[in-house]
């Protein structure tokens, strides 16, 4: 449910707003990832620490690194295979170093090759969130240090955001999104690491919208925080604090919804990945195929520290074998980065549309490629190329669909109409 919603446009009636091209979007999200730092192998004690029970890992037989070698296998693997989604890097691993400054452990020629490879081969498919700053002990900003004490109160994952204020929040966030810029890597959202934002959701919501606008003047921020890994709640991303949608300075945040668990080898790679989960190997069933036929955008997640496994790769041999699967059964997916959903389920949700004689009115509060909408009892669509049913949809096309016209473009921001005819 979303936090705070805001305004909406009233419905039209005789026209719906679809997936983009009539597809199904899909995405990988990925937690826990950062440069070099294997954050399990420094977190896990300072985790232990703060709870006092459980957490009784063996993080010393843990590599300290995931190599660069290994970022780069899975980025040139996942662009060879279309796979789009979200990859944190969080900027002060662990209270190891900030990745801005120094990373001790490492060289600052290893640092900076880190950053540039995440850089060229990630961003392109990809989008960077923060998970944070450190993922473990809240950061004292005043200071840059972090707060001595180590309860549940003071760490990101647990307690520190319950009864606080968006501001405060924010100015959190801010701090982790300005350490990213200062490394020149671009992020249009934020990652909650485990329950950061527990008892203050509406707060940290703004927050995220205040200071991704704020640091990186971001048009559209989104954050990724929930999941809902089973059962027929929606997983669709939800748009919350619209403002000012038929002005000059429209405003939202998108959450996007995990539609998986975490299912390659979780968070700390002490368990067995499970591909059959997302789909078995008939591809006749599990989660994705559940989300995948409701029409829903389908957000997988995992883990980096899983995916990696303690250098055995075993959560990416998993993965891969999910994505061979889902391509062997459908050719209706198009995978997407979190910031491209977030996107076009803003203007989805807050484009005003008017079925006017001869036309079709849009005044959009945000630009989307391959906006696509259904118009019922429908003739010809002018100016556009007509094509034979909705897998050859693409912008600048549009397809019968019995008495309906289903017409893909690209959404201009403001006003703006197709003609009928």
């Amino acid at each position: 449910m979303a936090q705070v919603a805001g305004v909406r446009p009233p419905a039209a009636p005789g026209v719906k707003v679809l997936n983009p091209r009539g597809r199904v979007p899909v995405s990988m999200i990925i937690d826990d990832s950062t440069c070099l730092v294997n954050l399990n192998h420094f977190s896990i004690p300072q985790f232990r620490a703060a709870w006092g029970k459980d957490y009784d890992q063996d993080w010393r037989s843990m590599p300290v690194e995931i190599p660069d070698d290994f970022v780069r296998k899975f980025g040139d693997w996942c662009g060879e295979q279309g796979v789009k989604g979200k990859y944190s890097i969080v900027p002060y691993p662990a209270c190891v170093g900030r990745l801005d400054r120094e990373l001790p452990g490492w060289t600052p020629e290893e640092l900076k090759a880190s950053i540039a490879l995440v850089r060229t081969r990630m961003t392109p498919n990809w989008d960077i969130h923060p998970e944070m700053i450190t993922h473990t002990r809240v950061l004292d900003l005043k200071t840059g240090h972090p707060y001595p004490a180590r309860g549940l109160e003071w760490m990101e994952n647990w307690q520190w955001t319950a009864g606080r204020g968006a501001d405060e929040i924010a100015a959190y966030i801010a701090y982790a999104l300005s350490i990213l810029r200062e490394i020149e890597l671009p992020c249009e959202g934020i990652t909650s690491p485990g329950g950061f934002g527990n008892g203050a959701l509406a707060q940290f919501s703004r927050a995220v919208l205040e200071a991704c606008r704020d640091v990186y003047r971001a048009e559209i921020p989104h954050y990724f925080r929930d999941g809902i890994h089973s059962g027929e709640a929606s997983v669709a991303p939800r748009v919350e604090y619209a403002s000012g949608i038929d002005g000059p300075d429209p405003k939202c945040v998108v959450s996007i919804v995990a539609c998986t668990g975490d299912w390659t080898g979780n968070w700390d790679a002490t368990r067995d990945p499970d591909p059959d989960r997302f789909i078995s190997a008939d591809l006749s069933r599990g989660r994705m195929v559940d989300v995948i036929g409701r029409g829903e955008p389908a957000c997988m997640l995992a883990h980096w520290t899983g995916i990696h496994h303690n250098g055995t790769e075993r959560g990416f041999r998993a993965f891969q074998e999910v994505v061979r699967r889902l391509h062997a059964r459908y050719d209706n997916l198009l995978w997407m980065k979190l910031s491209e959903i977030a996107r076009y389920w803003a203007a989805r949700e807050l484009t005003a549309i008017r079925v006017e004689p001869g036309r079709i009115a849009f005044d959009a509060p945000f630009a989307c490629p391959r906006f696509t909408v259904r118009l019922q009892r429908a003739g010809a669509v002018r100016r556009f190329r007509e094509v034979q049913g909705l897998p050859r949809l693409e912008s600048g096309t549009w397809t019968r669909d019995g008495e309906s016209a289903v017409i893909c473009f690209d959404l201009q921001k403001g006003a703006s109409a197709i003609e009928l005819g």
